[in-house]
């Protein structure tokens, strides 16, 4: 059955006069999120991490019709989770054909439509928005005006209509007007001026906006949502008073609590779906490259206040994999394995999303990047092989064996290599990669004992990567003590 297109075959729908005209954006929002909640399931698909912290305290503000700010670091999914609220709007929403403000058919509150109603009766024209149509988002920034924001007088509709500059005729409407019946969201809120932030006053307490002046009042039905960064407060500007005062909830967002749900969140946004080579991302990859994020988040070189954004590990992954790809294609493999030199290769997708403190700019983003990496790789490291006995591959380097792993090098000449090293391929079953295994996979998995027996600093590696033996810690030998007379209490020497 077609929609109603027009006001009488709309009175006569299940689009019922009563429900329309009284039935505010917050209560829709309510309702749905209300029948959402008695089915149950996720209330806000994709969202990975916040099910019991950030989610139940969106539902708490959507629930008491709140207008409520996410509040949280870069790369929290703060935008992301206010452009899910749309789920919560109704399929479809009728409004007058051509209104910039999508008046209500039942309730018109702009003098264009008010008019064309009272011309045309039942013939009045209806269109309907779809639930991403009824969401208007703006970047916060310090050259946003009230006239972008609310409205402003337009000459030119003035001189075409043969208006005066009063009439509501010759309104420009703002975001906020055109977002009306619907969520409008505001980005970054600090970086709005305080003079701008004062034009959201009326909204949000009356319901109303007024432009230029003039004695126009527009009643409108709009649900505010708005993001911030706490370093926003200092670094840039800040939320004024009376602002914060009007917005109901205050919703801290943060970073995933565990690796495997960062795990999670990385394999749901990186682009992993290639055309051509068949892709195995090795389970100790994705936890190293998850583990570069946690590590930086808690190092002292890096800046707290800034945070570290999980677009790192998004970011990562993929050059990790294109890195993987382009060894692939060389060689001429059939499937694309990432391995840990490949995560080296990928530090131009880390050394970005780092701001340093001091001492780190003191040692440069390049080696602060590699530390992440290699503590990164000792960490999960140890989860696989941690108490299991490397004597055996250690004495091999000890007694002059080296190798070579360029990141480069394919899969058919890297493992004729690695079985050469006594007891190593054996140990790669504890990582999941037996014998029988690609040897793309083989390759990756002893590639990965190397650098970990690396990490922790039982065998050397250059910067060619070539792996060697380690370099010798001195020993401590204690020897007697000596005459008083020659001023030591003690002696030690280091051989």
């Amino acid at each position: 059955m077609s929609s109603p297109r027009t006001l009488g075959e709309l009175r006569r729908s299940s689009f019922s006069e009563q429900q329309l005209a009284t039935r505010h954006v917050k209560d829709e929002l309510r309702e749905n999120l209300t029948t959402k909640l008695r089915q149950g399931g996720s209330i806000f698909p994709g969202i990975v991490g916040y099910d019991d912290t950030v989610v139940p305290q969106i539902v708490n503000a959507i629930l008491s019709r709140h207008n409520f700010i996410l509040l949280g670091l870069r790369g929290q999914a703060k935008s992301r989770m206010l452009r899910a609220l749309t789920s919560l709007l109704d399929p479809q929403l009728p409004y007058i054909e051509g209104c910039e403000i999508h008046d209500n058919p039942y309730a018109p509150i702009c003098r264009r439509c008010r008019d064309l109603v009272a011309q045309r009766g039942d013939d009045t024209p209806i269109a309907y928005l779809t639930q991403e149509q009824r969401y208007v988002e703006k970047l916060a920034t310090p050259d946003v005006t009230i006239a972008d924001l609310i409205g402003d007088i337009d000459p030119i509709k003035a001189a075409r209509g043969g208006h005066e500059l009063s009439s509501e005729m010759t309104m420009h409407y703002g975001l906020l007007p055109r977002a009306n019946r619907g969520i409008f969201a505001i980005n970054e809120l600090p970086d709005l001026a305080g003079k701008i932030q004062v034009g959201l006053f009326n909204i949000m307490q009356e319901g109303d906006v007024q432009i230029k002046g003039y004695p126009i009042r527009l009643p409108l039905d709009v649900a505010l949502v708005f993001s911030a960064n706490p370093e926003d407060y200092t670094a840039r500007g800040k939320i004024i008073t009376p602002l914060k005062d009007r917005i109901g909830s205050e919703i801290r967002t943060h970073y995933p609590a565990t690796v495997e749900e960062g795990i999670a969140i990385t394999a749901q946004e990186a682009w992993t779906a290639r055309n051509g080579h068949k892709l195995l991302v090795p389970k100790y990859v994705q936890e190293i490259i998850e583990h570069i994020a946690f590590t930086a988040r808690e190092d002292k070189k890096i800046d707290k206040r800034s945070g570290v954004s999980q677009r790192l590990p998004i970011s990562c992954m993929e050059n990790v994999i294109s890195n993987a790809e382009r060894r692939a294609i060389r060689h001429e493999e059939k499937m694309v394995v990432p391995r840990v030199g490949d995560i080296y290769a990928a530090m131009p997708a880390i050394t970005g999303k780092l701001e340093l403190e001091y001492e780190g700019e003191m040692k440069g983003a390049d080696f602060v990047a590699r530390e992440l990496i290699r503590t990164s790789i000792a960490k999960t490291y140890d989860t696989y092989f941690k108490g299991v006995d490397m004597q055996q591959v250690v004495q091999w380097f000890d007694l002059g064996g080296e190798i070579q792993l360029a990141d480069a090098a394919g899969a058919g000449d890297a493992i004729q290599s690695l079985r050469g090293i006594q007891g190593l391929m054996e140990k790669t079953v504890k990582v999941g990669v037996g014998p029988k295994d690609a040897t793309e996979s083989q390759v990756s998995a002893a590639e990965f004992i190397l650098e970990g027996l690396h990490a922790h600093k039982r065998i050397g590696r250059n910067e060619e990567r070539v792996f060697t033996a380690g370099e010798k810690q001195p020993k401590v030998v204690e020897k007697p003590f000596e005459r008083e007379e020659q001023g030591f209490r003690g002696r030690r020497s280091f051989n």
